[in-house]
């Protein structure tokens, strides 16, 4: 009975200490007892990594999973830590849980929702941007994905529109969501007053958010589509009091739709970088290790021209500049991508500002030119340093552009 209630002591403070962001005192606790990550509540509806999860604490939710927390594990409402992550728009969260592999595709018991389905209905485009790289090759099957039971069959794409999330509808749709996916011929309430058999299009028209329903429109949707109630999408909003709609949703409207280009949320390099970061082990609490301890090393020539702090292990496509890893994966989560056609979903390196589609593994200096002595290696170990060295030799230094990061 005693060590009973010791463990569960320990477990209520490891919890605690997940919930308020105490590294410190989740780390010595972990240290003395690694098994108490694996438990899934002590006293309580979540387990600690849902706790750290629901508060963006990313380094602990790092540490629970090193020690053996089940990156799948459910709360007492079938949820898991992804959802809690999307709900409250954490995507550093969200990276370290696809690190660990966790399960995009999983769905609540309550509702049937996806963690895609939560982002979106937050609005938290970052997060849906991480979820449609980290689902491979079921991204068409996961950005359609319908939730069942009490969801009444509305995708991520229903939810963005309802709730006016102009960001999340532009990447969801250009990522192939269905603009004529229709929802379940029955609705419960609230969702009875949009109708049932309802379209993304009424849905946004419930939301009352113009630009949504001009990318909808503009992507294919059908103005004088109707739902199981014979309502067209004008009538929806003229039942939700959104009168400003009837010009851009009436069928026998005549002005003109803008065009959009390709959502800036497309990030063709996201996928690659994600496979790169797991084949190389990355944990988010890395920053915290010398640098001697990772990849074998790494000199002031190998560092990364962005953090300065860790070797370069991964190279972009096209213009070979190299950077760590995790930059690499930030700048993927985080910044723009370019939106002109032919390059549109390229990040921009943050060294030459050309558009990456892709990451490379960073091919080791002794293979790329085995019979180089170590001064050749160190100059050509990446575009970036041997343009360097000969901009000193001619006496003119090169100035690169710094990262563009996107404002939050």
């Amino acid at each position: 009975m005693g060590n009973a209630l010791g463990c569960a002591g320990l477990g209520e403070r490891l919890a605690a200490g997940a919930r308020d962001g105490d590294a410190a005192e989740v780390r010595r606790l972990l240290d003395a007892n690694p098994g108490l990550a694996r438990c899934a509540a002590f006293g309580s509806l979540s387990s600690p990594l849902h706790l750290a999860a629901a508060k963006g604490h990313h380094e602990i939710a790092a540490l629970l999973l090193e020690n053996g927390a089940d990156v799948n594990g459910r709360n007492i409402y079938g949820q898991t830590a992804l959802m809690q992550a999307c709900r409250f728009g954490h995507w550093e969260v969200v990276q370290t849980l696809l690190l660990f592999r966790c399960n995009v595709s999983k769905a609540d018991s309550l509702s049937g929702r996806t963690a895609l389905h939560v982002a979106a209905a937050g609005g938290h485009v970052r997060c849906a941007r991480l979820l449609l790289a980290g689902a491979g090759s079921g991204r068409s099957k996961l950005v359609n994905r319908a939730a069942s039971g009490g969801g009444g069959g509305v995708t991520a794409l229903h939810l963005a529109a309802l709730h006016g999330h102009a960001d999340c509808v532009h990447l969801l749709v250009d990522e192939r969501a269905d603009v004529a996916a229709r929802t379940l011929p029955c609705a419960a309430p609230p969702m009875a007053s949009v109708g049932a058999g309802s379209a993304p299009l009424h849905y946004a028209a419930a939301g009352g958010e113009v630009k949504c329903c001009q990318i909808l429109v503009s992507r294919g949707a059908d103005r004088a589509a109707v739902n199981c109630n014979g309502w067209l999408p004008v009538d929806v909003a003229r039942t939700w009091g959104c009168h400003w709609l009837e010009h851009v949703l009436s069928p026998k409207s005549l002005l003109p739709i803008p065009r959009f280009p390709p959502s800036a949320y497309l990030s063709s390099p996201l996928a690659s970088v994600i496979t790169l970061a797991r084949d190389c082990g990355l944990a988010l609490n890395m920053s915290s290790l010398p640098m001697d301890t990772m990849d074998g090393g790494a000199d002031d020539g190998d560092a990364c021209a962005v953090c300065l702090e860790r070797p370069c292990n991964v190279a972009a496509e096209v213009c070979g500049h190299e950077l760590c890893v995790k930059c690499a994966l930030d700048l993927c989560s985080v910044i723009r991508s370019y939106d002109a056609p032919g390059i549109a979903g390229t990040i921009p390196c943050p060294l030459c500002r050309s558009g990456i589609a892709s990451f490379r593994r960073r091919a080791a200096a002794a293979e790329a030119e085995p019979g180089a002595n170590a001064g050749d290696r160190q100059a050509s170990s990446s575009p970036h340093k041997k343009r360097s060295t000969e901009s000193d030799q001619d006496g003119l230094p090169l100035v690169c552009a710094p990262p563009a990061v996107m404002s939050s």
